[in-house]
């Protein structure tokens, strides 16, 4: 699914939800700001057509560290495998992971089309966890409904799941992965080779 830079946000969550039992708070809870002011830096700092891709792929880059927990991430879209590589494949694999991301969603950001973003509420899960609910607003079509996981970590809030009309892009990148080490024999390697893969082939359109 594609939908610009709701979607380009890409997170991943790290153990189930629980129910949600707390009351709804405002969209202007400290969650929900966060989320907020996200969208809206990625709209002023990302969609700008004349671009350099460079530039915008540094930007993604750095909008990605401060605001999402990349190595959770990293370490839950590689699943069970996590355990079975090596020191360096998990250190390569989170390299060549972040690149991917910022690789694939710079992209994205090329192909804005006036989408924003309309925080609605967030609901707390417990002290340190949040879900924040959000559309995207687009011009062409129906809203498309968003959740954030927001995680508090140590006073800094992290983004560690969106989840698109209910389908999360944590397990959908779970999936994936996990295909690619099984068509390769169960072996972290395949998944490493695709991933060099994918950042050659990407080299070589900039």
């Amino acid at each position: 699914m594609k939908i610009s830079f709701a979607v380009a946000l890409l997170a991943v969550l790290a153990f189930s939800f629980p129910a949600l039992a707390a009351p709804a708070k405002s969209a202007n809870s400290p969650a929900g700001q966060f989320v907020q002011r996200l969208g809206d830096t990625a709209l002023l700092s990302l969609t700008k057509k004349d671009l350099p891709r460079k530039t915008r792929e540094s930007r993604v880059r750095e909008i990605l560290r401060a605001n999402f927990d990349v190595p959770i991430i990293g370490r839950f879209a590689m699943g069970t495998y996590w355990r079975q590589a090596s020191e360096s494949q998990r250190q390569e694999y989170l390299s060549l992971f972040e690149d991917m991301i910022v690789q694939t969603y710079t992209t994205r950001f090329e192909d804005y089309a006036g989408q924003t973003l309309k925080v609605e509420g967030s609901s707390a899960i417990d002290a340190d966890d949040y879900i924040v609910k959000s559309q995207v607003i687009q011009k062409d079509g129906p809203p498309v409904g968003l959740e954030w996981r927001v995680h508090d970590k140590g006073g800094a809030l992290k983004i560690v799941d969106v989840i698109v009309e209910g389908v999360s892009m944590s397990v959908t990148q779970r999936s994936d992965f996990s295909a690619t080490i099984q068509s390769g024999g169960g072996k972290v390697e395949a998944l490493l080779a695709s991933l060099r893969e994918r950042k050659k082939q990407a080299a070589q359109k900039t």
